[in-house]
């Protein structure tokens, strides 16, 4: 089944989406971001955005096929490969194509991971249900910066 588009999510399960308290929780209380599609193209939001995380004291996992060292953290091709290396995973942050993200979102469950965030744009309510239903914090379709934007308190 293809992942939904975006104008199909808005009608299909809200439930799916994360909700204010949700995002806040994870921003707030979780120390290990993996960003899934993070290399050090600058002119990529996952850079930006991980750079931000990194401000407010996450540390962060860079995960991209080429296994870049991105804000001077080491890189893995994988989130299994990033497991086995730093350990206890919070959150996986997905910056990567809507085609894709199940995939990562698959690997989080794998892994053990705590949350899932699939950031703006990044829709695919099928991986958003397996990892709600695997016990997994959701957050679909929202960025971090600008959860900390609408929220200066976290």
């Amino acid at each position: 089944m293809e992942p939904a588009t975006y104008a199909d999510a808005v009608t299909r399960d809200p439930d799916l989406y994360g909700d204010d308290a949700t995002a806040a929780r994870l921003l707030s209380s979780t120390d290990v971001w993996v960003v899934a599609g993070l290399s050090t193209d600058q002119s990529r939001d996952a850079y930006g955005v991980s750079r931000l995380l990194q401000s407010k004291g996450k540390r962060i996992v860079p995960v991209h096929p080429r296994a870049e060292t991105v804000h001077g953290e080491t890189g893995y091709a994988s989130v299994q490969d990033a497991a086995f290396a730093v350990g206890p995973i919070d959150v996986v942050d997905c910056f990567v194509n809507s085609r894709r993200v199940g995939e990562v979102v698959d690997a989080a469950i794998a892994v053990g991971a705590k949350a899932v965030w699939l950031q703006l744009s990044v829709i695919d309510e099928d991986a958003a249900r397996r990892a709600r239903d695997a016990g997994l914090d959701v957050v679909m379709d929202r960025c971090p910066a600008i959860e900390y934007r609408r929220n200066p308190l976290l």
